[in-house]
């Protein structure tokens, strides 16, 4: 049976929510198929013909009264037929029928057993079909079947899905990123030639130059309503017409892809499988790209429900979910959005079972300016007493943990962000006298840090403190050359001598002086 994390509905925001999936589906409904053409060129058996045929007609009511025929029926019509708007009809059906009553998922299942036919096979299968609305549909009839009934989905077909729900929010993030860069570009483009061919008059009718706020705020207003023309926006109900059809660009379905994803996690023995095919870290790459808020907060939510295990929740900042999440909570606008990272922050602290582990997510968010933004959040009221309830126990621990900070806590936890700047302690002698050595503890983890840092990073901040922090490991630990040398840091330090940042060449210039002397 499949154990799942109980939620109050209303704060799942997964059915609600307006989607470019539901809008086709509203359209689909008021099809009508000729059944009856089907059974005369035998691609149905008579059979299925009289069930499709009533349960068109009267569903509540036949249903209850022939379950087991309409199970095997839409099994054998989802397996056999072939053209996509029969298919998209099955699936708005079937769906429809799920929704209205989720002891039918159950139902499927016995039946479908007793028939010695597989439920997932059919679904599974047309996700490699070419129509968005068929694979998207497919997918979340199959989120169903796998969280409302008393079967999980099998280790390999739930392996298959979870690696599918990842390539597609990969896929359409990309798409949408791809998509606001044109925008970006054409109202770019629109802004100038405006400005050069007519210029802007004040209202006494004088030619004057915008500010560069006024250019922005313009190109900004542009790309909105550009957004909206192509179906961009929250609950855009504006399809792109092509050949009588309706063309909706990839990127529309990244919502329904998450609602998918919210649902599985939801149930505890799906985390694993998808910590397994690597999807946190395609979660974190999508958040820390600019995607809207609805998106935001679904992917925010999988994240939250992933931390009520406690093991998952332990490894959690290991992908750098503290900073992402920092980052989106010092922009956020919406509450929702607000509401679900604090939820995140709270059991990054409550549920892992080591004691540490919720010490070190406290000073990440700590390094991450989180306290800043608590302090803010305290002086606005919100209507959502969770809110309120997760602003004050979070202020209280990451002040307690403040307190308790030691100045190699805070350089450590700096470190593994990946975020240095130039906090007082890079600078402090004292600090480098006393702490030199400690950088070879766990196997040399936060020197081999600071090399990756020099290795990857294009920031100029973060290369010129690893150069500096480099330099003053190896001043301070006599063997920190040779050390260095086995690293391979020696050469990525030289390596930034030349680099375009006169900061970044001046810190590897001081650095290369220290590994040099004798």
């Amino acid at each position: 049976m499949t154990t799942a994390l109980y939620l109050p509905e209303e704060n799942i925001d997964m059915i609600a929510a307006t989607s470019v999936l539901q809008q086709q589906a509203a359209d689909i409904r008021t099809r009508t198929i000729n059944w009856a053409s089907y059974m005369q060129s035998q691609m149905i058996s008579e059979e299925d013909y009289k069930t499709i045929s009533t349960l068109d007609k009267s569903r509540g009511t036949y249903l209850a009264q022939n379950s087991s025929q309409v199970v095997k029926t839409l099994l054998n019509l989802v397996s056999h037929l072939s053209k996509d708007s029969t298919i998209q009809y099955i699936l708005v059906l079937l769906d429809d029928l799920l929704q209205e009553d989720r002891s039918r998922v159950d139902l499927f299942h016995e039946t479908a057993g007793k028939l010695k036919q597989c439920i997932w096979g059919p679904f599974l299968n047309l996700l490699n079909r070419q129509d968005g609305f068929i694979v998207n549909m497919s997918s979340r009839i199959l989120a169903k079947f796998a969280c409302w009934g008393h079967e999980t989905m099998p280790k390999s077909d739930l392996n298959f899905y979870l690696q599918f729900l990842k390539d597609q929010l990969a896929t359409n993030g990309l798409a949408y990123l791809q998509e606001m860069a044109q925008l970006a570009k054409r109202t770019q483009t629109i802004i100038v030639h405006t400005h050069g061919q007519h210029g802007n008059k004040d209202h006494h009718g004088h030619q004057y130059s915008p500010t560069l706020a006024q250019l922005q705020q313009q190109q900004l207003s542009l790309a909105n309503e550009s957004y909206r023309e192509v179906g961009g926006g929250m609950g855009s109900t504006s399809d792109q017409q092509q050949d009588g059809k309706c063309v909706i660009p990839n990127n529309e379905y990244i919502q329904s892809v998450a609602r998918c994803l919210q649902m599985m996690l939801r149930v505890d023995e799906y985390r694993f499988a998808f910590v397994g095919v690597d999807g946190i870290s395609t979660l974190i790459r999508i958040l820390s790209t600019r995607v809207n808020f609805q998106v935001q907060y679904q992917l925010i939510f999988c994240l939250w429900v992933l931390t009520f295990n406690p093991l998952l929740a332990a490894k959690m900042n290991k992908f750098s979910v503290i900073p992402i999440l920092a980052d989106i909570l010092s922009d956020c606008a919406k509450e929702k959005v607000t509401r679900i990272i604090l939820a995140v922050f709270r059991n990054l602290i409550e549920k892992p079972e080591d004691s540490s582990v919720a010490k070190d997510h406290c000073i990440a968010m700590v390094q991450c300016k989180v306290l800043k933004q608590l302090s803010i959040l305290e002086q606005r009221r919100f209507d959502d007493e969770d809110i309120t309830a997760d602003v004050e126990y979070l202020s209280e621990k990451l002040q307690n943990s403040v307190q308790d900070l030691s100045s190699f806590d805070e350089y450590a936890t700096e470190v593994r962000s990946g975020r240095l700047e130039w906090s007082p302690v890079h600078k402090s002698a004292k600090f480098w006298r006393e702490n030199a050595q400690r950088l070879n503890e766990k196997n040399y983890e936060l020197l081999r840090i600071l090399v990756h840092l020099l290795e990857t990073s294009k920031d100029a901040i973060i290369l010129s403190v690893a150069c500096f922090d480099i330099g003053e490991y190896v001043r301070h630990y006599p063997r920190g050359k040779h050390v260095l040398e086995q690293l391979g840091g020696k050469q990525i330090v030289m390596q930034h001598l030349g680099h375009e940042d006169p900061n970044v060449r001046y810190e590897a210039l001081l650095a290369v002086q220290k590994l040099m002397v004798v």
